[in-house]
């Protein structure tokens, strides 16, 4: 006898158990009833209720905008499309100013002074080209390592040193970090 619940068999037993089949998923939807589950006639309901709740609260919303703009104070939310420069100077501007009215009077002088249009733009660029992190750990970790082996040899050898030593091995070590970030930025595509 095939048991796949697909096909049932024809026979006498066949209408006893779908009669308690029956009386079974008969008690277990008066068991959800009970507890509160939705049959799908109230999901029906539900989701219709749902829907008239969603477009009352759609008009109420609507119609604050329309006070709103009566009013003529505009929406945050209203702004469409991508931020302007203007916008985001503006927006910089805002807050420097909100910053700068809480630092004591050294700080917002100094403030003032690094925020300024030319300074920012300098540091901006020294820092892209020059000054790159790992230009500078590199150049600093060669200074002292390069320094302390040509000191070393020295004082074994008996020579003295001019002092240009440190600045030509931090110069080696930058070229280094230099080439590291260059190669770097080829081979993952990220800066």
């Amino acid at each position: 006898m095939n048991n796949s619940p697909e096909i049932q068999p024809k026979g006498p037993e066949t209408g006893v158990e779908s009669y308690d089949a029956s009386r079974e998923q008969l008690e277990k939807l008066r068991e959800n009833a009970e507890r509160g589950i939705e049959s799908p006639r109230d999901a029906d309901h539900t989701a219709e209720k749902a829907r008239t709740e969603a477009l009352e609260s759609a008009v109420s919303v609507e119609a604050g905008s329309s006070e709103r703009k009566k009013s003529g104070s505009p929406s945050p939310a209203a702004r469409r499309g991508p931020i302007s420069r203007k916008q985001k100077e503006a927006s910089f501007k805002r807050r420097i100013k909100d910053v700068q009215a809480e630092l004591t009077p050294s700080s917002r002088a100094f403030s003032k002074l690094i925020h300024n249009k030319a300074i920012e733009k300098t540091s901006d660029a020294v820092g892209g080209t020059i000054a790159r992190p790992n230009a500078i750990l590199a150049g600093a970790f060669m200074a002292f390592v390069l320094t302390l082996a040509v000191y070393v040899v020295a004082k074994n050898v008996g020579y003295r040193l001019s002092g240009f030593e440190t600045i030509a091995a931090f110069a080696v070590g930058w070229t280094f970090g230099v080439i590291f970030d260059y190669l770097r930025v080829l081979i993952t595509g990220k800066k």
